[in-house]
């Protein structure tokens, strides 16, 4: 599908509010220039946005739909086209190419692995035998940019999709391109005859909540949403599900909602702003009673 440059230019000057508004984004309640997503909180100015928990941004509507919907530009595009048409058009067909995009896994690269270690265990707190582990179960590697890259895998332990954080200065996460979260989710040692499971926005607030709590088994959904398509498989196992997203108005928020599509799930919020941020200030203690 080809367009002018005049089309694509009308797209690209869509209000950013629109925009996020479509893709299911709230507004703060204080701040007029700030929205709530399911990637982290999200300022706008103009034509440009930040996106402050992932320190990225971009300019234009395409930027941010290809940001808010994990597409690539041409998909952007095309989603955009579909949902902001001129009047008196008719939609164009359109099938998403990111539920067919090939999983791009970053190549290993064992070089980088002392960048990544260091930033887990120094910065995050992260025991180094628990690194190890977590390299030995082929769940962490490194990839040539020095990222840390956590598998998600399906129910058969294959490889699904990846969460990607950056280790240097800048604090930078995201997904491997083809990443299918919904098929499957970073999780790591499910102790035996564990009954309960806690559900994180990160693979890092995982591995952090499940060394506070080791009885349970934490997992990621890769981003703070209400309804991963595995989560009713877990329920029907017979798991008690809590909500451990984050102490933040999306978390909260995107809790509530999870709540409410699922009523057995209880939530279950870190006393300070995430489970990381717990482990660095607190020894491990029992699982609290859910609120």
């Amino acid at each position: 599908m080809s367009w002018d440059r005049n089309r694509l230019q009308q797209l690209r000057q869509i209000p950013l509010a629109e925009v996020l508004r479509a893709t299911g984004a709230q507004p703060d309640r204080q701040d007029r220039k700030k929205w709530h997503t399911a990637h982290g909180p999200i300022s706008i100015r103009g034509m440009k946005f930040i996106n402050w928990k992932q320190n990225c941004g971009g300019g234009g509507a395409i930027d941010l739909v290809m940001h808010l919907k994990e597409l690539d530009y041409v998909s952007a595009v095309a989603w955009l086209a579909g949902w902001h048409l001129p009047v008196g058009h008719a939609p164009q067909p359109f099938h998403s190419s990111s539920a067919v995009r090939p999983l791009r896994l970053p190549l290993p690269d064992p070089s980088r692995l002392p960048a990544v270690k260091g930033y887990l265990y120094q910065q995050r707190a992260i025991p180094l035998a628990v690194i190890q582990s977590l390299l030995e179960s082929h769940r962490l590697y490194a990839d040539n940019r020095g990222n840390a890259v956590f598998l998600l895998c399906d129910a058969k332990n294959r490889p699904v999709g990846a969460e990607l954080r950056g280790t240097g200065s800048v604090r930078w996460r995201g997904l491997a391109p083809g990443s299918r979260k919904d098929l499957g989710y970073f999780g790591w040692h499910q102790p035996a005859g564990a009954t309960r499971i806690v559900l994180c926005e990160s693979a890092i607030d995982a591995i952090s909540c499940f060394l506070l709590h080791p009885g349970c088994f934490a997992v990621s959904t890769a981003g703070v949403r209400p309804n991963p398509r595995w989560l009713p498989g877990l329920l029907a196992q017979g798991y008690s599900i809590y909500c451990g997203f984050d102490a933040d108005t999306p978390g909260e928020d995107m809790a509530q909602q999870m709540m409410a599509l699922y009523p057995r799930v209880q939530r279950l919020r870190p006393t300070q702003h995430d489970w990381n941020d717990l482990l660095q200030s607190h020894p491990p203690s029992p699982l609290p009673t859910p609120i």
